[in-house]
């Protein structure tokens, strides 16, 4: 029986087997409900105002997320290796 692992590494398969940004799109709009595609967009750019350096009261304001959720954010990226962190 197939485990949560090999599930997610189908996923990874097939979102790297898009070839396009509306394709892309289409895809993760189909797989994720409305809100949790809200959820990943915002969760991208806390990580990317967090590199910036930008204060983490001030991304909870400017996204509109709770600052709990921009800590949660702010510890995942610090503890992601270097190297897996670059495209974020």
């Amino acid at each position: 029986m197939p485990s949560n692992d090999d599930y997610q590494a189908e996923l990874v398969r097939h979102l790297l087997a898009i070839d396009s940004a509306d394709a892309m799109d289409a895809a993760l709009a189909s797989l994720l409900t409305p809100a949790e595609y809200q959820e990943i967009s915002k969760r991208l750019q806390i990580f990317k105002l967090l590199r910036e350096g930008v204060p983490h009261r001030k991304i909870a304001e400017t996204l509109g997320v709770g600052i709990a959720t921009v800590s949660r954010g702010s510890r995942a990226l610090m503890t992601l290796p270097s190297s897996r962190n670059d495209h974020l």
